[in-house]
């Protein structure tokens, strides 16, 4: 098949989808697709061939590529780009995506799993991978989804949801619980959350979370085992137990990086059967709920007691070979290029329908 996978884009997130983005191209090429990178922002700013050609090109468009320790530098990111135009959509992106069987969503955060990139693809009549422009909107959304997971009976952490400015922080540090956790609501890769223990720690919080968004939800702060649950073709596989460096938690750093500084992410968990199925299950109702297709990962924390509370879902999860998902399905037998390549079919049937 003719594959187009897209990454990068101009997300908080780039960097991360820019190493999933051409860990999927590659392993769909040694698959004997015709799969070529793109990235979305940039585009094809550096090819100047035909299009059709690009599905051809010896390293599928693929360049070297790596997860930094802090997140990108996004104005550095928009001033690098020679069409210096308004579009987030880069130079041949939709042109080229038009001659493709598939696109592979290998986009993170804004612009990629808020639906947007979705409703386009549809709009041109072009199959993508995973869910469509609705669920994926709603899932995006931290607000929305935690309504979505209340109303299909699934434990979330006690929240409220806020949109403040600068002047309203110290009344907030003073008003909020202690401890919660602050979540930007469109945010991912752990960028834009912070767990405050003391009011201090709070103001610092709120003022900090602005250069994200103004608008955020406080939650509970649930003590716990951090567990994942993924998803697949209606099922769930085994879910992935984490554990942050000793007196951190699951932030970008723990999650990209390796050795010391990475976390530990043991699969099959170490949870019990009955934890096993609920946790499993509670996801399902998630992923059911939003109204998610093909695949997803949702997080939980698991308490003493061995109930599952859902912090938030994610639709277009990480795929390196060693992110979460892949990971889940090698402890079934499954090859990372294996898995593309499912999704792609699962998602060509999705579409379909």
């Amino acid at each position: 098949m003719k594959i187009v996978v897209l990454g990068g884009g101009v997300s908080t997130e780039r960097h991360v989808s820019l190493v999933t983005g051409t860990s999927v191209c590659r392993a769909l090429r040694a698959l004997g697709h015709r799969a070529v990178f793109a990235d979305l922002y940039m585009g094809l700013e550096d090819y100047d061939g035909p299009l059709e050609d690009a599905f051809d090109a010896p390293d599928g468009l693929t360049g070297q590529v790596a997860i930094g320790k802090t997140a990108p530098d996004l104005e550095a990111v928009k001033a690098s780009r020679r069409d210096q135009g308004p579009s987030r959509i880069g130079k041949n992106v939709l042109e080229l995506c038009r001659l493709a069987d598939c696109v592979f969503l290998g986009l993170h955060g804004a612009d990629g799993e808020d639906g947007k990139i979705q409703a386009a693809l549809d709009l041109l009549g072009v199959p993508y991978t995973g869910s469509g422009p609705l669920a994926s909107a709603m899932a995006m959304d931290k607000a929305v989804a935690k309504r979505m997971m209340e109303g299909a009976g699934v434990l979330t952490p006690r929240w409220r949801e806020l949109s403040y400015t600068e002047e309203d922080i110290p009344r907030l540090a003073r008003e909020l619980p202690v401890p919660c956790a602050v979540k930007v609501v469109n945010g991912g890769s752990s960028l834009g959350v912070a767990l405050p223990d003391t009011r201090e720690e709070l103001e610092t919080a709120l003022r900090d979370l602005t250069r994200f968004h103004s608008r955020v939800i406080v939650e509970e702060k649930i003590r716990g085992r951090e567990i994942t649950q993924p998803i697949l073709d209606g099922r769930y596989m085994n879910a992935i137990e984490i554990v942050p460096p000793e007196g951190t938690y699951f932030d970008y750093v723990a999650k990209y990086q390796s050795g010391a500084e990475g976390a530990q992410e043991i699969c099959p968990a170490r949870i019990t059967e009955a934890e096993r199925e609920a946790v499993g299950e509670a996801a399902l109702k998630v992923h059911e709920a939003l109204g998610l297709s093909v695949y997803s990962r949702v997080d939980f924390i698991l308490d003493r007691e061995g109930r599952p509370w859902c912090l938030e879902v994610n639709t277009l999860p990480g795929m390196t070979p060693n992110s979460l998902i892949p990971r889940a399905a090698a402890a079934e037998g499954m090859s990372f290029a294996q898995l593309c390549e499912k999704i792609v079919l699962l998602s060509l049937e999705e579409r379909k329908k």
